[in-house]
């Protein structure tokens, strides 16, 4: 299994939290087996956690200019259409992804073509699913534009574990449908805005995985 680099501090700190615990408690309780036992067990149960938060398992990407694929790993829990205010400034369907903490959080370009725009937001750290956590919420807004012109805006925003996100985007560089733009640490969610008349192809409740479900089905201009 491969794990992702943004994990290797967290891991680290982990694993020392765990010696320092396990050595605490040789220390002071060396005769108290069953004590032992549990920290054992314990701490055992905790690096698994970290470990598989932190995996990064390879995929096959299939790339189609018309697709849209999930940029993210979890469960889709909004398709609707609403107003993009930050930088569309149109109407817009919205799908959102929400990421458990046992999902992969790597989160991957929905689209290829130029980042247009990346902006950072900090925020509150309501829990993902709440109706404000799109626009309150630590959030960065990115945007790629298509070679057929089209725009796809998508955010990633933190929830109420997730209190740090990771986004590799630039505007003006290559982006490439299936790879990595970035990282939530800790369970949240993906926003994706797509222009009207976009055929979605998921629905509400449906699992789903990053750089492989295909999201929608774009109409160009």
């Amino acid at each position: 299994m491969t794990i992702h680099k943004e994990g290797y501090t967290s891991i680290a700190l982990c694993i020392l939290f765990i010696f320092v615990l396990n050595a605490l408690v040789h220390y002071y309780l060396p005769d108290v087996v069953w004590f032992t036992w549990i920290i054992y067990i314990l701490s055992f149960a905790l690096f698994a956690i970290v470990l598989q938060f932190f995996r990064n398992p390879a995929i096959t990407v299939i790339k189609n200019e018309q697709h849209v694929i999930c940029p993210a790993d979890g469960k889709v829990v909004v398709i609707e259409e609403t107003e993009e205010n930050e930088y569309l400034k149109d109407r817009r369907i919205q799908v959102s992804v929400f990421m458990s903490p046992i999902n992969v959080h790597v989160n991957r370009n929905p689209v290829s073509g130029i980042f247009k725009y990346y902006k950072y937001h900090p925020g509150k750290f309501l829990v993902a699913w709440h109706p404000k956590s799109s626009t309150e919420n630590e959030r960065t807004t990115v945007v790629i534009e298509n070679k057929a012109g089209v725009s796809v805006l998508f955010r990633q925003i933190a929830g109420a574990l997730a209190r740090r996100i990771v986004c590799y985007a630039q505007e003006g560089k290559q982006a490439v449908q299936g790879e990595e733009f970035g990282f939530i640490k800790f369970g949240s969610r993906v926003d994706v805005f797509l222009p009207l008349g976009t055929e979605i192809k998921v629905g509400l409740g449906e699992t789903v995985k990053g750089g492989i479900t295909v999201l929608a089905h774009l109409k160009n201009k």
